[in-house]
């Protein structure tokens, strides 16, 4: 059954960021996704954007992706972001400072009927590191 591509978007922030849950990524995200995220990394494949989540983890257990807006036509949706959480961990090249943060960002996703083929991310980066420092 083809999934559209707003639940998609729903389920990959709800269960694989906000929940860590590990075993929604494979029903989510095709074998051969691709990831731009604003940590300037590109990342090919399911174990790929797993380490990639961990690490982002690592600097940050309790991270959570608040979908503001969400737009989508065919295989294609754009998100409006927020994100929240504490600086627990070297995240950007910041060791942690155990501060909170809270910036907002936008994801543009493709689909191909059935799970999400890439994403490309974009942040404001220089508030996350001006709210940590």
């Amino acid at each position: 059954m083809a999934a559209s591509i707003a639940d998609l978007v729903k389920t990959f922030y709800a269960e694989c960021w906000n929940k860590w849950n590990d075993s929604a990524i494979d029903g989510v995200l095709d074998v051969s996704f691709t990831s731009r995220g604003s940590l300037g990394r590109r990342i090919t494949g399911l174990d790929g954007w797993r380490g990639y989540r961990d690490s982002v983890r690592h600097g940050s257990a309790d991270l959570h992706h608040e979908i503001e807006e969400l737009v989508c036509e065919g295989q294609r949706a754009a998100a409006r972001l927020r994100y929240t959480g504490t600086h627990t961990g070297p995240l950007l090249g910041v060791p942690a400072s155990g501060k909170p943060f809270d910036y907002c960002g936008a994801a543009f996703f493709t689909a191909d009927h059935e799970r999400l083929t890439s994403v490309w991310v974009v942040g404001e980066l220089d508030e996350f590191r001006r709210q940590v420092s």
